[in-house]
This record gives structure tokens, sequence and C-alpha cells, in this order.
């Protein structure tokens, strides 16, 4: 079940809300609100595969028990020992799962092995609820929070629907105190309602349309041979990645404010970045700001030699780019960016200050559009073909095409607008009408037209993809 279906939007998010919001009415005792939200967020969570819904549970009773077993341990090597197999079972999860064909395929490639495939589907949201539940183990042998007492609290945590399928990662500290006590507004709820709306519209309105052009020039001969098109293709995407996961982010947040939960931010204009160390500081922030705490700082961080700098960034990169996908397109995409990442830190950021803005942005555009190609066509060889073609600009065939394929017109439209609004111009024009009173008004009639847009885009059109759906 993802957020832009009818099945979350008419049937299941009214009914938890009514449920919520009845038993809150009726007593105050956050247990059954909690309650509340951890059964509606394993309903959910089973909606797709009803099998998966034991191995979550079993990672959240598994992690329980660790997390508790360390703090009650006095012995500092004792709480390694708990930490070490809560570590090497969640990882043994992931891996297992969302890895294991991966190996076996790689293992019969290379040895000439006849070992079956396994066809097991992936677990949907695998790798946002482990890396949530591993955080939470170790930060509870930092002594940074305490082991949760209450094992449907902290299921609450871990399966709380509106981060569960595509995040962002939210870490227990950041609710902690909100899984004990919180309190809900009406302001908090309107603004809620406004921030999901938004993510609804991002996902639905240009996302979809922009995925539209994408997958309808790559899947093209006759287009896809066009370096115009191919040109086309790449914004496209740069564009449906950003709104798609941002749009889900930001519906994630809403309703995490709908119910008195105060997730941290995923996204901050990434694409206005002037240089791609900027651009990790804007973008996915909870599975960076994760990486680094839990794995680059442990090895050292910066505090080290020059050659175990250059070592545990690009360690940290290749397991960001298999965190994303079991396939080599996402390897190498970590790769590349690890390498980028030392290159600025070691010879670029100096010099990057030192040009035109104009030209800083351009640089940054140019990596990320050219890692988003490998992002998104996993087939290496086909992606060394399409970088060729790009320098094709054949401008009159591009405008035959262009005229027989006139329906491409509109999702290119989409992806101008989308350039514009992922920078902050409308939010700089909201900042300053919100100074008048007559702008809250103005405001919400827009959004209450633009959730009837974007509820009238999901009627019409069949074509709702999800990217980080697979993640």
């Amino acid at each position: 079940m993802i957020f832009s279906s009818f099945t979350f939007l008419g049937l299941f998010l009214p009914l938890v809300i009514i449920m919520y919001f009845s038993v809150k009415a009726i007593t105050k005792n956050i247990y059954w609100q909690n309650l509340v939200l951890c059964i509606f967020s394993l309903i959910f969570y089973s909606w797709g595969e009803p099998i998966y819904i034991l191995l979550m549970l079993f990672s959240i009773l598994i992690n329980y028990y660790f997390a508790i077993l360390i703090e009650k341990s006095n012995k500092e090597n004792t709480k390694k020992f708990f930490l070490f197999f809560s570590v090497i079972i969640n990882l043994f999860i992931i891996g297992f799962f969302k890895y294991g064909n991966f190996l076996i395929n790689n293992l019969n490639s290379l040895f000439r092995f006849s070992l079956p495939s396994m066809n097991l589907s992936l677990p949907i949201g695998i790798s946002f609820f482990t890396f949530q539940i591993m955080s939470y183990v170790i930060d509870v042998y930092r002594k940074d929070v305490k082991a949760q007492k209450n094992i449907m609290y902290l299921a609450t945590y871990i399966a709380f629907f509106p981060q569960l399928i595509a995040g962002p990662i939210v870490r227990y500290e950041t609710i902690e105190e909100e899984l004990e006590t919180r309190k809900i507004t009406l302001e908090a709820i309107m603004e809620g309602i406004k921030r999901f709306i938004i993510g609804l519209a991002k996902k639905v309105i240009i996302a979809n349309n922009v995925a539209f052009v994408c997958d309808s020039i790559y899947s093209s001969t006759e287009l896809s041979n066009n370096g115009i098109f191919l040109w086309i293709a790449l914004f496209a995407y740069t564009i449906q990645i950003y709104f798609d996961f941002s749009g889900y982010s930001d519906m994630a947040i809403g309703l995490g404010k709908i119910f008195g939960f105060n997730f941290l931010e995923n996204f901050n204009y990434p694409y206005i970045s002037k240089s791609v160390t900027d651009f990790w500081k804007r973008w996915h922030i909870s599975l960076s700001s994760w990486f680094k705490d839990y794995v680059y700082i442990p090895l050292g961080g910066n505090r080290v030699s020059k050659l175990k700098i250059i070592r545990n960034v690009l360690f940290v990169w290749l397991l960001t780019g298999l965190w994303h996908g079991a396939s080599w397109n996402f390897v190498i995409w970590g790769g590349y960016y690890g390498i980028i990442l030392l290159i600025e830190k070691f010879l670029l950021i100096k010099l990057l200050k030192k040009i035109p803005n104009f030209f800083q942005h351009l640089y940054s555009i140019s990596i990320f559009m050219f890692g988003w190609l490998i992002f998104r066509i996993e087939n290496l060889n086909e992606i060394k073909k399409i970088v060729v073609k790009m320098f094709d600009l054949n401008m009159k065939d591009f405008i035959i095409l262009l005229v027989e394929n006139s329906y491409l017109i509109i999702g290119i439209i989409f992806i101008i607008i989308g350039i514009i609004l992922s920078t902050p111009i409308i939010r700089n024009i909201n900042e300053q009408l919100s100074k008048y009173a007559w702008w809250y008004y103005v405001s919400s009639i827009f959004l209450f037209n633009l959730l009837f847009l974007s509820m009238g885009m999901l009627l019409s059109s069949a074509y709702n993809p999800f990217i980080y759906f697979r993640f």
C-alpha cells in the first residue's frame, strides 16, 4: 500500500484517523493511542505481503530483548557481545532477503556454479526498518537513549506506517518522548494536512507526469536513438526521483504531525547545491546522517590519516550504493560518489568557492545528473551507449519525432515546472505573502484545489510508479 493510492487515501487513512482520535477522546492514556497506531501500522505493512509481517515482528522481538540485555549488563564485553549479535542478525536479515539472489547470481557467473535462485520477493521497506532498529540498539549501547521496556511502544516506533515504507529513517531519540507523551494541537494537525497535500501533489502531479516522459523515451527505440530526447529523459528522471522521494517524505512528515510526531526533514532543496558535498547534506538527510554516525565516525571519520579517510569514504559510499539495491549499477553509483567526494575534499572544494555561483551549480548539476543515469539504468553497457548517443544532437529528427509524439510536450512542460519548484522560489514567495492575513484564505483554497487536482489525476491514470518503494 502506498500513500498515493485510493486504498490508502479513501479507506486506510480515514479509518486510522477516526479510530485514533476516537480513542484519544475516550481516554488520555497514551498506551491505547499507541496501540491503535501499532495495529494499523502492522495492517498497513501486511497489506501487500502478509507473510513478511512475521519477519518484522521477529526483528522487533529480537532487538527488543537485545537492547534490554545491553542496558542491564554491567560488563562492557557483555554489552559488546549482545550488540554484536544484534547487528549480525539484522545484517543477516537484510542480506538474505535483499542480497541473496545477487550473491548467488554472481557466484554462478564467476565460478560457473549452478546454485538455484531463492525466488524470494523483497520485503517492502526492509532497508528502512532494519537501519532504524539497528540505530536504536546501537544508541542504547552508547547510552544515548534508554531501552524501551514496553514492546508495543517499540513496535509502534519501528512499524509506524508514515515512515515505514520509504523513510525518513527516524532515530529513536527523535520520538522517544513522543511515544510516552505527546500533545496534538489543531495548528499541528492543519500543518500536517498541508504538508501531506503538498507531498501528494509533488508525487502525483509532478513525479508521475515526468516519469511517463522518462519511461516513454527509454522504452522507445526510435526516441532513445535521438540525443536530445535522451537529455530530456535524463532531466525527467532527475525531476522524477526528487519529487517522488521528497513527496513521500513530505507525506510522511505530514502524517507524523497529524498523530503528534515530529520527524526531522529529509530534503533541503538539494538541486541548488554548489558542490556534491553540499548535495549530500541536502539529499536523503536521514540516510546520509545514519552512515555518518554509525559507520563513518566509528571507522575514525576525519580524525585519521589521509589514506584511512580515503578508505572510510569509499567503504561508506559502496555500502550506500548497496543499500539502494542489489545490482552492480548501484555499487558503481556509490563508488562514483565516493570518488567525487574525495576529489572535492582534497582538491576541488577550495577551487569551487573561487569560481562564480553559476559554474558551481553547473558543475554540481552535471555530476548528480550523470549519477542518476547510473542509478536509473541497470545495464552498464546500455549506459555507455546512452552517453555516446547523448552527443548526437539531431534537431531535425527531434522536431519530427516530437510532432509524432506530441503527448510528450505536456510532460516537458511538467519538467520545466519541476525545475522551478525544486528551488526555494515558491517557499520565499509564500514567506513574504504569509505576512498578510488574506493569504491564509488564498493558500487554503489553493491547497484544496491542489488536493482535488491530485485526486483527479489518480482517478484518470493508472500510471503511479514509486521509485523508493522497492528499497
